[in-house]
């Protein structure tokens, strides 16, 4: 118990000032916009430092990739699956919220009037031009706005790959990018010791202003977001397990994803479960080089839990804005930029979910005093969203093998248990025999 609640510590004690600055809100009304400025704070911190956490985050893990030797079978197979996989969750999760308002609509033109920007309109562009004007830029100051963070990020991964390519004359720049990286990392915990000081007061002013309206669509995106994504994990990656093994898919799923499902929850971290969920992975029968290559990629480039959250997210700024979502491009705009604020922007260790909140923001077009809001839908969801990234990359590993190793993958378990064994006692015996050699000659 003392073990979760010291992982929890931080989370539980940034809800508990948002709680704090809701209660506040409620009891001093519009007088509670005095401490606006401190919540202000918090969010200038966070604009500040997006540019360059995305710049050295991006280019620097780019710059240091080297060539492994793995299977080009296993490596496309894993793309195709996550990619898939990932789709679905955003797909579910727009129907989901789709069908129920998280935050009740005639309360939005009030809710609107709170932020000092406007929603801007989209200027009328054929698809050629916008997808030009989404991915680049015409003069490298714009670069540093947060306004063109695609083309932000297209910069990042080129300018990594230039570095790579440069070998040895690139490493003394990518070492120095990974130490700006490691720089911005602790900038990034510097800011967050003032995050619930921040959120408490912004959440204090929102409140006071618009009463309880939207606390009410803060529970009710939790209730339905724990819902759905429970729901998710059981329903669809028992479909997963099958696709990859039959009924022997979801058999040996199920009987050894709790250690993995319990370090997610334990732990709030996709990393810190890298051990133990490889280690179940391969009890399910799936090969080792699969298993670490599947679940160390997953857990930077799937994450089914973030990709349902990012629909979530989006739909709530389109409930708390009253945008209207009226047809097949509105629908698909939202479903791709919810995957391409997950896929884009996973493989940042730390300040990931600011880089993908703000894609959401500018892509919608939506003010950037929004920002905090989304900041405290991703702390609510955290936990379940943890659970389906990490279960969510044991079962994709699963399907992979079944791609790789064909139809029969599973039925190799034992046999692999079998070989494992026998090579155990081996090494154990010559182990025996070479430690009484000396004690014999002692003897002597």
């Amino acid at each position: 118990m003392k073990k979760i609640l010291k992982n929890y510590k931080s989370t539980l004690i940034l809800l508990g000032f948002v709680v704090i600055g809701a209660i506040a809100g409620l009891i001093f009304k519009e007088k509670a916009e005095i401490v606006k400025p401190l919540g202000d704070l918090f969010l200038n911190l966070l604009l500040v430092i997006i540019v360059p956490l995305i710049f050295f985050t991006i280019t620097s893990s780019i710059s240091k990739i080297n060539e492994r030797k793995r299977l080009g079978k296993i490596l496309v197979s894993t793309i195709v699956i996550f990619l898939v996989t990932s789709i679905i969750a955003v797909i579910v999760g727009y129907i989901t919220t789709s069908a129920i308002d998280l935050v009740n609509p005639e309360d939005t033109d009030a809710i609107r009037e709170v932020f000092d920007d406007t929603v801007t309109d989209d200027v009328e562009l054929n698809l050629l031009e916008r997808t030009v004007n989404v991915l680049s830029t015409n003069q490298f100051v714009n670069l540093l706005s947060t306004d063109n963070l695609i083309a932000l990020i297209v910069i990042s991964l080129l300018v990594g790959i230039a570095i790579n390519k440069s070998g040895e004359k690139g490493r003394k720049v990518s070492e120095l990018l990974d130490s700006c990286s490691e720089v911005m990392y602790k900038l990034i915990e510097i800011i967050m010791y003032y995050a619930p000081i921040g959120l408490g007061c912004y959440f204090a002013a929102l409140v006071g202003t618009l009463g309880s309206v939207i606390a009410v669509g803060f529970l009710k995106t939790f209730v339905v977001y724990l819902v759905v994504s429970l729901l998710f994990m059981f329903i669809f990656y028992s479909i997963y397990a099958y696709i990859a093994a039959g009924k022997k898919g979801i058999k040996v799923f199920w009987k050894n994803i709790l250690p993995s499902a319990l370090t997610a929850l334990g732990t709030c971290s996709s990393a810190a479960s890298v051990p133990v969920n490889i280690e179940c992975t391969k009890k399910m029968g799936v090969p080792n080089d699969i298993a670490e290559t599947t679940v160390s990629l997953g857990t930077s480039f799937h994450k089914d839990g973030s990709s349902l959250g990012s629909a979530f997210k989006i739909m709530f700024l389109v409930c708390l804005f009253g945008t209207s979502l009226s047809t097949f491009g509105d629908v698909a705009q939202v479903i791709g930029i919810a995957l391409v604020a997950t896929l884009l922007v996973t493989a940042v260790p730390i300040g990931g979910g600011t880089i993908s909140e703000m894609l959401i923001i500018t892509m919608m077009g939506y003010p950037v005093a929004a920002l905090p809001i989304l900041t405290i839908v991703a702390t609510i969801i955290d936990a379940p969203a943890t659970l389906l990234n990490v279960t969510g990359d044991s079962v994709c590993s699963m399907m992979v093998a079944r791609s790789v190793e064909g139809k029969g993958w599973i039925d190799k378990k034992s046999e692999n248990e079998v070989k494992t064994i026998e090579t155990e006692a081996k090494e154990a015996k010559d182990v025996k025999s070479t430690s009484k050699k000396p004690n014999k000659k002692k003897k002597k």
